[in-house]
């Protein structure tokens, strides 16, 4: 096999151009091979098999830097820095990111999993090669989907000043997890229909070359910032902005890109090469159905179907069913998503009221802003955000949502650990973010049940709210615990002596087994599901210290500014002996693995808890 070949960096540039179609088949079996068993983003690298390919052949690693945005579709580029041994651990705890990570190669330039960073990111290091005299080549990949992102036009405005080389490599696969919008998807997608353009253009370009001193004039019309492309095609985006434009390209044309990527070395400043790819390429299933391949779960090599498909509910799709029933009771109710229709929940809401449903693209600050507007215009706005993604809008949330005070609905998903990607993408910091805003109330459910009625008691609040639940399925434990919602009112679960567990949503579960597990030892325990973490049931802490010698807060959320911190807060000023123990992620970040495994190496599962309260009481007796 000439992937046995590729064992480190630059391997493949000892591999025959002939065995190039070879390579990059061989590439396509081994990512479907590996990722059908441990999972991952196989979409996003399938369709960037050749690009990669090209990339390396192109450049000089590690010297030359290549910036991948988001970072999803970096599993050839670790294939081809001599990673292949490191596969069957891919994504778990303890082994290979699914991301690039600085610490595991000096061939990952720079650690990456949320959108529309390469590019400011790629402008840092091409100043700091400047300034240090360097002459590496600097390479940010990023994809027409993160380029609907704020951030990425930013660094594009800034990087037009340029009058040194960088290249920004556009992969164009007109799909992001969920279908583009707005008006640089319309803008790309004319440019890769422009068939007439690209056929006038090689034309051109071949009757100039036949000519005496044609190669000269056609190097000219390359460089001219208002040349061919400029007259051909109208408004040319990139070129208008001063930044030199190549391109398109064929994706999976290695030869093509190889030409391209030597011309955009030449150019003295910053050049976008726009390559065209296809998501989920090599493999029918996902070619067919890139939203599902975009992140999947181990999966049937044949049929593309998941090993484990799901048979109960999740949070998301109890979040999916109560929007669809509020959007028919109330036709004020509007739903915003960040390109995530389908994660979020919100496809169904788009299907049945679509004049109702807005994708704002990769854009979290500008989705915020456009809710506020659309609260001041009379309506009634949830905006449904993944948690580690909702940080990016932080400012938005207090500048123009919770200053005016409007009744904004946040839907915070993927809230609290949720695995397998890692850092970037752990929910663990919004009860803290979130619960610093004045006027911003912040909810978690215990159970499925609680998700709805918390929804429901939200948009009648005429305030701004936060919902945050977890990944994964939906909490069918507690069903006869349904006390209606009433603000800043916990639930009392179970009342006893000793103990009192003051538990936050998805720990209301862990909580559980806390409390079997202190019962069993002989201590009476009291679980008390805080519902409410901004602000606090200060009725339900005096409750805790008054009748128990040890209070337990627990949180699936960091430890500085949480929930645990507030109680504290109030429960230090009250009189009694009784003592405040607080449960929550540490200090760091918390890498990627198994959920339960992670849990209990920070210590939030339910033994590590367990076993610390009956520490304390022994030590207390």
């Amino acid at each position: 096999m000439v992937l046995d070949r590729i064992n480190a960096v630059n391997d493949i540039k000892k591999i025959d151009p002939e065995d190039y179609p070879a390579l990059a088949e061989e590439i396509r079996q081994f990512l479907i091979g590996h990722i059908s068993k441990t999972g991952g983003h196989l979409g996003s690298n399938l369709g960037t098999v050749e690009l990669t390919m090209a990339l390396h052949l192109s450049f000089q690693l590690p010297e030359d830097k290549i910036i991948w945005d988001v970072g999803h579709q970096s599993y050839t580029h670790k294939l081809l820095t001599g990673r292949k041994d490191q596969f069957d651990n891919l994504r778990k705890f303890g082994g290979m990111s699914g991301f690039p990570k600085r610490k595991e190669s000096d061939c990952d330039s720079f650690d990456t999993g949320h959108s529309s960073t390469s590019i400011s990111a790629g402008l840092g290091l091409v100043k700091a090669r400047d300034i240090q005299r360097q002459k590496n080549s600097v390479i940010s990949v990023i994809g027409d989907g993160s380029l609907t992102g704020g951030m990425a036009y930013e660094a594009l405005n800034n990087a037009a000043k340029l009058e040194t080389n960088f290249i920004i490599v556009l992969n164009d696969n007109n799909m992001s997890i969920s279908e583009n919008v707005g008006g640089i998807s319309k803008y790309l997608n004319n440019i890769r229909t422009a068939d007439a353009y690209l056929d006038i253009k090689e034309g051109v370009y071949n009757t100039l070359k036949d000519m005496p001193k044609g190669n000269r004039i056609v190097e000219g019309i390359r460089k001219a910032k208002s040349g061919f492309k400029q007259l051909v095609v109208p408004g040319m985006f990139f070129e208008d902005m001063g930044i030199t434009y190549l391109g398109p390209v064929d994706g999976h044309n290695i030869p093509s890109m190889l030409r391209m990527f030597q011309e955009a070395k030449r150019v003295r400043n910053t050049v976008i090469v726009h390559v065209i790819t296809q998501k989920g390429k090599g493999f029918e299933p996902a070619e067919r159905h890139p939203a599902r391949f975009h992140g999947a779960e181990p999966f049937d090599i044949e049929t593309g179907i998941p090993l484990k498909p799901r048979t109960t509910a999740n949070y998301t799709d109890i979040f999916s069913t109560v929007m669809c029933k509020l959007g028919a009771r109330n036709e004020k109710v509007v739903a915003i998503t960040a390109a995530m229709p389908d994660g979020t929940g919100l496809k169904r809401f788009r299907n049945m009221y679509p004049d109702r449903f807005f994708d704002v693209g990769i854009a979290e600050e500008h989705a915020v802003t456009f809710a506020a507007g659309l609260a001041v215009g009379g309506l009634k706005p949830v905006v449904a955000i993944y948690s580690s993604f909702l940080q990016r809008a932080y400012d938005q949330i207090i500048h123009d949502v919770c200053i005016q005070n409007l009744p904004v609905v946040f839907a915070v998903d993927r809230a609290g650990i949720v695995g397998s990607d890692g850092e970037t993408h752990q929910g663990i910091f919004d009860l803290s973010y979130l619960s610093s805003i004045p006027n911003m109330h912040v909810m978690a459910p215990k159970n499925k049940w609680e998700l709805s009625d918390m929804m429901k008691y939200a948009l009648s609040l005429n305030a701004p709210v936060a919902i945050r639940y977890p990944r994964g399925e939906a909490y069918a434990g507690l069903k006869e615990f349904r006390a209606p919602i009433e603000s800043f009112h916990a639930e009392a679960i179970c009342l006893e002596k000793d103990v009192c567990l003051l538990a936050v949503g998805s720990m209301v579960k862990t909580a559980e087994e806390v409390r079997d597990l202190i019962r069993e030892a002989g201590y009476g325990c009291s679980l008390i599901n805080a519902r409410f973490v901004k602000p606090i049931d200060e009725r339900a802490v005096e409750y805790a210290k008054k009748h128990h010698g040890i209070t337990a807060a627990m949180e699936e959320n960091v430890a500085s500014g949480g929930y645990g911190e507030r109680v504290r807060e109030y429960f230090d000023t009250l009189p009694g002996e009784g003592e405040l123990l607080n449960f929550a992620i540490p200090d760091e970040y918390v890498e990627h693995g198994n959920v339960d495994l992670l849990k209990k190496e920070i210590g939030i599962d339910a033994a590590s808890i367990a076993g610390t309260i009956l520490a304390r009481l022994k030590e207390r007796e």
